[in-house]
């Protein structure tokens, strides 16, 4: 008999942990489309404007940070599939000494914040001549762990009855890869090339460390830099720039929603 009623709870702190989390999104685009005044006093009476967009893209240069972002985005998710996806098959189907320990090493990176490793990074990075460049933004990102790991599960859950048929058709061992375990592993693939997208589209403390100049920094830096209290703080406007830059990854989860949820149930990500 109480079960019902144990549901109708559940359901309602969903509900409430829902509005929480979305109401920071609610203000904004309120705000984004009201002066500042409106937008703080919640007058539903209010009329509605565009000034603050305009305003906002006079402000700076969107759409280098825009493409700055998507050309960051992609150069990581490349890197990151390619290196992935050879260590991840290394460590599920090819036998090599001491294969568990650097496995394990491979996990412990899990176990570092990026945050820590910031200063030896940027370091890294001067030396390399790296600083102040897309490479240099997303180099450190493009072995994943949690790829790594992710691609290691889902290659070892391949037949290997299909591994064996493609070795006696002649494959090599980069041939079985690509036509045995890669195809078996797209359901895998755009899972984490979701996660990876929305991971560095939001990235902020490293590419603000490490750019110096316009023509190089993403739109989360652009926009910190944008609302700098230096610049005058206007709610309105900060808010109308805040939509601009969450808009393009909020409108790719709305059109491959239905993708995102069955990728990541046949992934197994929980």
């Amino acid at each position: 008999m109480p079960q019902p009623s144990r549901n109708h709870a559940e359901a309602m702190l969903a509900i409430l942990v829902a509005l929480l989390w979305i109401s920071p999104l609610v203000f904004a685009l309120w705000a984004a489309f009201h002066n500042a005044s409106d937008a703080a006093s919640f007058d539903l009476g209010a009329p509605w404007t565009l000034a603050n967009f305009r305003t906002a893209w006079a402000g700076a240069p969107w759409l280098t940070y825009l493409l700055n972002s998507f050309l960051l985005v992609s150069l990581v998710l490349a890197g990151q599939l390619v290196l992935t996806t050879l260590a991840g098959f290394a460590f599920a189907q090819v036998a090599f000494r001491g294969k568990d320990t650097v496995f394990l090493l491979v996990l412990l990176q899990l176990f570092i914040l990026p945050e820590v490793l910031i200063v030896e990074n940027y370091r890294v990075a001067a030396r390399l001549g790296l600083l102040d460049t897309l490479l240099g933004i997303g180099a450190p990102y493009m072995a994943s762990a949690f790829g790594i790991f992710l691609m290691r599960q889902t290659f070892r859950s391949v037949p290997k009855e299909l591994d064996e048929a493609a070795r006696v058709e002649g494959c090599s061992l980069l041939g079985v890869l690509w036509r045995v375990y890669v195809p078996a592993a797209r359901p895998t693939y755009l899972a984490y090339a979701l996660v990876s997208i929305s991971t560095h589209w939001n990235n902020f403390l490293w590419p603000l460390i490490v750019t110096n100049t316009e023509g190089t920094r993403p739109l989360t830096v652009g926009l910190s830099i944008f609302a700098a209290p230096e610049n005058g703080v206007d709610i309105a406007v900060i808010s109308a720039a805040t939509v601009m830059t969450a808009a393009p990854l909020v409108v790719l989860f709305l059109v491959f929603q239905r993708q995102f949820v069955q990728a990541f149930l046949r992934a197994g990500i929980k």
